[in-house]
């Protein structure tokens, strides 16, 4: 294996010192230096490792999931760096796992990592919470070094569990994991294993970017999985990610998904065509920055998921989404969606969901400058505030049917909806412009 030492461009300065200046009255880093233990202050190199991979030449060469691991490891054991795909198709059966401070850049489009056609079998033999291994009942599509996915019935009070291995070992249909299972995968339960991972992995990781790729997650020929495990990318408990210019498509399930991860950056992606969301900032995510993104023909286009704040999604285009475009809950609060298009939403461009009351709601959020047009059926909502939603601003938005009126309205504000402002909005084309539910009862 060849070594090069090129220029690192990374971007929003991902090697950078993180803080050169002391708030506390402490002097401030003027002239850093490279200590040892010191993660907090770092110098800003104009050059790190660079690995190219390629599928007949670079310093590693393959088509498969390994050949992209190995450069991710070995530039994470020199501290980090770039991973640089070249022009190929990458066949994968498992993921890519991330490294903090690893960059992986792609060539765009002619850089592909496509899934390969999943298998799925059931568990025949009792696996307690302590065991490492499973035993299938048909072994024949299974390899080792596979990403799999385990669900069952939890024996305990039947809820599910969702377990995301690899295999190991093997003998015959039997197959260590690399991690315990610490779950108790009972036949009771169904148990069932099926080859379902994302294509590339984040957990407990930082500062890592993902650019100019393309990551096709082969919709027909694989198992559902759903935004809370998996997607063309899936992060979790991760910290200062960003994706730029990635093509995430034909997924079953989510374009890009993170969980618990905060400083999440997706800009200038391209997310379609995928079963479920396009993108999927997922439970306690803090300050996500969505911005300049093409969203088309999936299931929900922005989803803010459960307790996602102080948030900005900006510039975007979300077109042809099967029901809303973008969808605010569950403690989603203090965020800020401004100059979108959206057009050809299935239910609502712009949903708040009503959740399980006040306390639940999506409260403190700014919709503003957004243009959106023909949104739903012919009972179709431009911007659906439902449940106890509070203290929402609308300002300046454009809203637009160009159908015909039908039963179409622009804004509805549910009936338990409190302190919801309205400034200078523009809506045209629909049978009624607002519809306020509340002032309707107490009209009663």
């Amino acid at each position: 294996m060849t070594w090069r030492i090129v220029l690192c461009v990374v971007g929003l300065s991902l090697f950078a010192a993180i803080s050169m200046r002391a708030d506390d009255g402490r002097p401030p880093v003027t002239s850093p230096r490279a200590t040892s233990g010191d993660t907090a202050v770092e110098p800003k190199w104009d050059e790190r490792v660079t690995i190219t991979v390629g599928n007949k030449e670079g310093d590693l060469i393959g088509s498969t999931e390994k050949v992209l691991q190995a450069a991710v490891d070995s530039v994470a054991r020199l501290g980090g760096g770039t991973v640089k795909v070249l022009p190929g198709t990458y066949r994968l059966r498992n993921s890519v796992y991330l490294a903090s401070k690893v960059r992986i850049v792609g060539s765009g489009a002619e850089s592909v990592l496509f899934k390969e056609p999943s298998t799925k079998t059931k568990l025949t033999v009792d696996s307690d919470w302590y065991d490492q291994e499973v035993t299938l009942d048909d072994a024949s599509g299974f390899r080792i070094g596979d990403g799999v996915v385990i669900r069952t019935k939890n024996p305990h009070n039947g809820g599910p569990t969702v377990l995301k291995r690899t295999l190991v070992a093997r003998s015959g249909n039997r197959f260590k994991l690399d991690k315990a299972l610490r779950e108790n995968v009972w036949q009771g339960g169904d148990p069932t294993i099926a080859t379902s991972f994302p294509l590339i992995s984040g957990e407990f990781v930082s500062d890592c970017v993902i650019e100019n790729i393309t990551l096709d997650g082969n919709r027909e020929k694989n198992d559902h999985f759903d935004g809370n495990y998996s997607g063309c990318i899936f992060l979790q408990d991760c910290n200062r990610m960003t994706m730029r210019g990635v093509e995430a498509r034909n997924n079953n399930g989510d374009g890009i998904s993170w969980q618990i991860c905060h400083d999440v950056v997706v800009e200038n992606c391209h997310s379609h065509d995928n079963a479920d969301l396009g993108l999927h900032p997922g439970s306690g995510s803090q300050r996500p920055l969505i911005r300049g993104n093409r969203i088309e023909r999936c299931n929900i286009g922005i989803f803010f998921c459960w307790g996602v704040k102080y948030g900005l999604a900006e510039k975007n285009t979300i077109e042809g989404i099967r029901t809303a475009s973008v969808s605010i809950g569950h403690r989603d609060t203090d965020n800020i969606v401004r100059d979108n298009v959206i057009k050809n939403s299935g239910v609502a461009g712009v949903l708040f969901r009503p959740e399980r009351g006040p306390s639940f709601a999506g409260h403190r959020n700014r919709i503003e400058r957004n243009e959106i047009f023909n949104s739903g059926g012919d009972e179709g909502v431009g911007i659906d505030i439902q449940g106890g939603t509070e203290a929402i601003e609308l300002v300046e938005n454009r809203i637009v049917e160009q159908r015909g009126a039908a039963k179409r309205i622009g804004i509805r504000l549910g009936a338990e909806t409190k302190n919801i402002k309205l400034s200078n909005n523009q809506l045209e084309g629909f049978s009624q412009q607002i519809s306020d539910l509340q002032k309707q009862q107490s009209a009663k």
